[in-house]
């Protein structure tokens, strides 16, 4: 059965669905999701969590923060672009909450990267990998001797296969030691937006891609039986739905920001020259497209302010072709049968250029000397950390493990009984560290760093 708008976008709130009501102004709770996440402090916190390149010295780069409100901001466009054409195709939608996809995708972009941990996407990996091949293996038979708990094969996945979506997902709705139940108390439909995967990890596979612990299972069933999202088939015991439309909206965004801007941070720390760079950004355009932009170039000498030109250009031809491609395949997104992401879909020319910049990114970008060195030094600090932590909350009878818990914020349960409950309040602990705050407490624990020094 094809979902339907009317019942994808609810303005339930998660935590308060007793008090749920329809009212005439109830339009500006997804609003109210935007005001909520930007004064949040996770949110606040991106400002010192690395996007690709090293936190800025004399050039500024992107961190997560300017990256999400970036992407928020494209988002945006992208939900009102869909909304107005949509209210076109589909009158009878008129009274519905579907004029409100501009502030439903801008909120779940601001969320999208609320999970990453530390050191950008080399920190998820340093976790997945400290406990599938590091010193956090020996966790996979260990048995509790309090009570006999051990984790379990779904549970372990979780670990393997750590991934800053569903850690977003478990920040917004977990119930934290002293917080209000529901996490943000965010809207059903703004939370349904984040989940780019959602299915269980032990459907993960060999990109280690879920959308949702174990933990947090119970929250995504009602979320999508609220809003109609279809369950799939699947291996007996797995969790697979199909996605919310708006996830493509939000993956979009996303996808159009960060590969767009990396290449402008890449010619802002002269890893690309300006000609490579103008290359790049004028491939997303036909010839005749192409010489009215280099004529408009002229006006402007400064070198950046032409790249920001193009940059602006480029962002502005991506959002168009994947409004094109959303309102083209409608009917298979909500049918849940619509394959791979809107970007993959786009126009020849553009989609060739996007490519050519992945490329580019790939063999030039990612693999530049600074990037990598903050990767390394990233993996070391959480490996650390993790370590340690695990240890501690494990046998937290140890005088030094005391010590380590008694550092660690009271809404995090690391008393837990259950040992899965446990680990993973370290890792609300960790991943929730900025890279500067990770940073100074390695070199605390060991022994690099004094108060009083």
């Amino acid at each position: 059965m094809n979902m339907n708008w009317q019942q994808l976008i609810s303005n339930k709130r998660l935590g308060l669905e007793k008090y749920h009501q329809v009212r005439k102004d109830d339009r500006t709770e997804f609003q109210r999701d935007y005001d909520r996440l930007i004064f949040s402090a996770p949110f606040r916190r991106l400002q010192n969590k690395t996007q690709v390149f090293p936190l800025p010295g004399s050039v500024f780069v992107h961190n997560r923060l300017t990256h999400s409100l970036e992407v928020s901001s494209v988002g945006r466009s992208l939900g009102n672009d869909i909304s107005r054409a949509l209210l076109q195709k589909h009158p009878e939608l008129s009274g519905s909450h579907l004029s409100e996809a501009g502030a439903i995708v801008s909120a779940a972009c601001l969320a999208h990267d609320l999970g990453n941990p530390p050191f950008g996407h080399s920190g998820e990996r340093a976790i997945g990998t400290f406990f599938s091949e590091g010193k956090g293996n020996w966790l996979r038979t260990y048995c509790d001797p309090t009570n006999g708990d051990r984790l379990s094969e779904r549970e372990w996945n979780d670990l393997i296969h750590f991934e800053g979506n569903a850690n977003a997902f478990r920040l917004l709705t977990h119930h934290f030691k002293g917080r209000r139940n529901g996490g943000f108390v965010m809207t059903y439909t703004t939370l349904a937006s984040i989940v780019k995967y959602p299915f269980s990890s032990n459907l993960a596979g060999g990109h280690a891609k879920f959308g949702f612990f174990q933990s947090e299972i119970p929250v995504y069933q009602r979320i999508a039986e609220e809003l109609g999202i279809p369950r799939q088939a699947s291996v007996e015991g797995s969790l697979r739905y199909v996605r919310h439309p708006f996830v493509y909206l939000v993956e979009a965004a996303d996808d159009i920001c960060y590969e767009i801007m990396d290449i402008e941070d890449a010619h802002k720390l002269k890893i690309l020259s300006t000609d490579e760079t103008q290359s790049l950004l004028l491939g997303f355009f036909e010839e005749e497209r192409q010489k009215s932009i280099r004529k408009n170039l002229q006006y402007v000498s400064d070198i950046n302010e032409q790249i920001v030109y193009l940059r602006s250009c480029v962002i502005g031809c991506l959002e168009s072709e994947c409004v094109k491609v959303f309102l083209d395949n409608e009917e298979e997104i909500l049918a849940g049968t619509f394959e791979g992401c809107l970007i993959d879909h786009i126009s020849e020319t553009p989609r060739r250029a996007y490519k050519a910049c992945e490329s580019m990114a790939y063999a030039k970008i990612y693999r530049s000397k600074d990037v990598v060195d903050i990767e390394l030094a990233g993996f070391q600090v959480i490996t650390t950390l993790l370590e340690l932590m695990t240890e501690a909350v494990c046998h937290p009878e140890k005088a030094y493990s005391q010590l380590l818990i008694n550092r660690v914020s009271q809404q995090y349960d690391i008393g837990a009984e259950r040992l899965y409950d446990r680990i993973m309040a370290v890792l609300d602990y960790i991943s929730g560290m900025t890279d500067v705050y990770a940073l100074d407490l390695y070199r605390k624990i060991n022994g690099m760093s004094l108060p009083f020094v």
